[in-house]
């Protein structure tokens, strides 16, 4: 059975492209621009996950290869995709002999997937510019079922040469991909992105607790006020997955965690006041603590009850 689901691809001309990084995101990713008819060579650091991907594509006779450096996946690709863990991650596929940059053609794109700080997003930015080639900080929201439907929602920062070379491409696995400012710009939306789940989480978590403990059929009530003001994607989508206390999907705590110190760290830099997101931050703590590190972030119900 495939990883990703079907999807109608806009038609454009095939190019050449890389995708580095094959997890639960990356791996369908790179199977939607393989569907979509690009040349697509894979990195990843485990390589049993690069030739798993291509026993995969390669079933119908394509001729997707992988590499076993970033550099070496990169040298002939017209556009880079990417989507590793943290900041760290993303130097250590980027920078340095083996890293992408120092295999990629002038001119060429280098598109960062990963959710990271709006500072490694400047600083990769400016050594691309060195190194004649170009990058866009492009993180992602919609989860695993997004990256599988093809139907992922990109914010992209950087140039907009740079940006028009990959919006047409990136659309293989997106519903959306949006240039919304200089480079930074997308990591800095992906934390309003993660500023807004947090608080959505926690409310909604205490609405059904409060629901269950008043001796409501919470189900019913979400169905209903889910036709009103109170609806939401959570609502919609995680809902009825807490009332039935079921956590073993998703986007994970840890995951989670990391994203919301990305965005504290922000804070303090830019004066802006989080208390919503610092205590929700630390309510994730708390499910850690529980043995919850890779449960859904929709878990936080879990200390209400």
């Amino acid at each position: 059975m495939s990883s990703i689901n079907a999807k109608t691809y806009e038609s454009i001309s095939p190019v050449s492209v890389a995708f580095l990084g094959l997890g639960v995101m990356g791996y369908p990713m790179a199977g939607h621009l393989a569907q979509a008819g690009h040349r697509v060579t894979v990195y990843n650091r485990t390589a049993a996950k690069s030739e798993a991907w291509l026993a995969e594509f390669n079933a119908s006779g394509a001729k997707h290869t992988h590499a076993l450096t970033p550099r070496a996946a990169a040298a002939q690709a017209d556009v880079v995709f990417c989507c590793v863990g943290n900041d760290d991650d993303l130097r250590s596929v980027t920078l340095g002999a083996d890293g992408a940059f120092a295999g990629m053609q002038p001119g060429a794109v280098f598109v960062d997937h990963t959710t990271a700080s709006a500072s490694i997003a400047r600083e990769l930015a400016a050594a691309a510019k060195l190194a004649g080639i170009e990058f866009v900080d492009a993180p992602v929201s919609g989860g695993q079922a997004g990256a599988q439907n093809g139907m992922l929602t990109v914010m992209c920062g950087g140039d907009a040469a740079a940006f028009a070379k990959a919006q047409p491409v990136g659309m293989a696995f997106s519903r959306a991909f949006t240039l919304l400012g200089e480079s930074g710009a997308g990591q800095l939306a992906k934390m309003v992105n993660q500023i807004c789940i947090a608080g959505l989480v926690q409310g909604l978590s205490e609405a059904i607790a409060f629901g269950q403990n008043a001796g409501l059929d919470m189900n019913q009530v979400l169905d209903v006020i889910g036709k009103g003001a109170a609806q939401s994607w959570q609502l919609d989508n995680r809902g009825k997955t807490m009332v039935a206390d079921k956590f073993d999907f998703g986007f994970a705590v840890d995951w989670m965690r990391k994203d919301l110190g990305l965005v504290l760290d922000e804070a303090k830099r830019n004066g802006a006041r989080l208390p919503v997101t610092a205590l929700v931050d630390q309510f994730y703590a708390d499910v850690q603590h529980m043995g919850g590190r890779r449960w859904d972030t929709s878990s936080l119900i879990k200390r209400l009850k």
